[in-house]
């Protein structure tokens, strides 16, 4: 069976776009799409000149009919869609705001229409989300990008040893957590000192009979050796502390081993 052939390509090489409504010039005979139906579009050089010319009230000359235009050709340029005598600047649609354009304008609406229609009735493709691990270590990656931004600490610690945390500060304190950096090297006892020093807090801890401010894990709430350094709980197998999580600054007794309740501190 022979194959319909429905529509016709356009004549510009670059584009042969097939417009099932295609457009053809009367001056040139040439067949356009939409975009290129205009003279000006396609560069027309032809002229469409009546053969039989039609001379109004007994006159060789042919006025223009736009507007204030009071130039006259000695043969009639008629335009193919409004059917009305213009001169040579005037004689393309855009050049006298033709009234038929608005016809060409409605072709171009149906046209849209249907392709919005077409894409509206394709099913929706399926995103394909990032979930477990992979997306849990970029929520990490992207926290920890926002403390590095903010956080306060010891300048002169090198990029390369500092650890970010998010410190929820004690019950009672103005602040209710601060973002800040230490370096991998130091001891929890020195951290703690550090943090107190930096967040002007009340630090007894060389004094027997007071309360000790320790540091905790975030969420198991394990109270964090003073000996041991950072770079030792980060490393540890059996430690959730890593770069970029949250530790609680609290004042305890001195044999306290867990922070109850860490949640309070942190919603």
């Amino acid at each position: 069976m022979a194959e319909l052939e429905i529509g016709k390509q356009c004549t510009i090489q670059h584009c042969r776009q097939l417009d099932f409504l295609p457009f053809v010039c009367d001056a040139c005979s040439g067949t356009y799409c939409l975009e290129h139906r205009n003279k000006d579009a396609h560069g027309c050089s032809g002229v469409l000149i009546r053969k039989e010319p039609v001379q109004s009230k007994g006159s060789s000359s042919y006025s223009c009919s736009f507007k204030s235009c009071k130039t006259n050709e000695l043969v009639p340029i008629i335009c193919p869609e409004c059917d009305k005598h213009f001169c040579l600047k005037h004689r393309h649609q855009s050049d006298h705001d033709c009234e038929k354009q608005q016809v060409s304008k409605s072709h171009l609406v149906v046209i849209q229409q249907s392709k919005e229609e077409a894409l509206a009735n394709q099913p929706n493709p399926v995103k394909k989300g990032r979930t477990g691990a992979k997306n849990d270590a970029t929520a990490a990656k992207v926290a920890l990008m926002k403390l590095k931004l903010h956080a306060v600490g010891d300048k002169s610690i090198p990029q390369s040893e500092r650890v970010y945390f998010q410190v929820f500060l004690p019950k009672g304190s103005n602040e209710k957590s601060r973002p800040m950096f230490f370096c991998s090297k130091w001891s929890i006892g020195k951290v703690v000192d550090k943090a107190a020093s930096l967040l002007n807090l009340r630090n007894d801890n060389n004094i027997l009979a007071c309360k000790k401010l320790k540091l905790c894990h975030g969420e198991s709430g394990n109270v964090l050796s003073m000996a041991n350094t950072l770079e030792w709980w980060i490393t540890s197998t059996n430690s959730l502390l890593q770069n970029g999580t949250t530790v609680i600054l609290e004042y305890l007794d001195n044999d306290t081993s867990i922070l109850g309740n860490t949640s309070s501190y942190i919603e």
